[in-house]
């Protein structure tokens, strides 16, 4: 069970460098940094190898949470790396980090939040669930499936198409709101307020 002084670490998952700043990979990335504009903190080099802010989420009183959040700038597909060392460094227990992320099974534009489970293929997850088990929460962001015979790395390192663009910013606001909601009020009330 958590150690209610903890932090809640959430991370964004994504790739470093503004080539892939719009991809719908990022999307972790733009979840991550409008909660950091939310509580008015500037993302920082942390030796982690990884950028983080510290800051409070949630309400003032009981549910306002100590919360790290987090942006490996390490690639994807290494992103257990930084997130294990961040999780030693701030002393969070594996139950309370969240991973938010695109996942292709699921439609655009729909949030489905859990915790556990398989990687379904993402490697971001793949890496975090090798370096230190499965047992973290996930904000999972539908990007749904590429279309045609399109490639999947192709797919997921694209931008978002125009279409698309016209929800994003209030899909990222949406699941922005999800973690504020898992981490004040638990996962239950989180999942039947935005699972889509």
């Amino acid at each position: 069970m958590s150690d209610d002084a903890a932090p809640w670490l959430i991370v964004g998952l994504g790739n470093p460098g503004s080539e892939y700043a719009g991809n719908r990979h990022n999307i972790g990335f733009m979840v991550v940094d409008l909660l950091a504009e939310r509580i008015g903190g500037k993302f920082k080099a942390h030796k982690a190898r990884a950028q983080v802010v510290e800051g409070r989420t949630g309400p003032p009183g009981p549910v306002n949470r100590r919360v790290v959040l987090a942006k490996p700038m390490s690639f994807m597909n290494l992103s257990g790396g930084p997130v294990t060392a961040l999780r030693d460094f701030y002393k969070v227990p594996v139950d309370r980090i969240v991973a938010v992320h695109d996942e292709l099974d699921i439609d655009y534009p729909t949030l489905r939040l859990k915790l556990g489970g398989g990687d379904n293929g993402h490697n971001g997850l793949k890496s975090m669930t090798k370096a230190m088990g499965a047992d973290y929460h996930r904000v999972r962001c539908g990007i749904g499936r590429p279309p045609g015979r399109m490639q999947v790395a192709d797919f997921v390192l694209k931008d978002f198409s125009s279409t698309e663009r016209k929800e994003l910013d209030w899909f990222v606001d949406r699941a922005a709101d999800a973690v504020e909601c898992l981490v004040s009020e638990g996962l239950e009330r989180a999942q039947s307020a935005y699972n889509g």
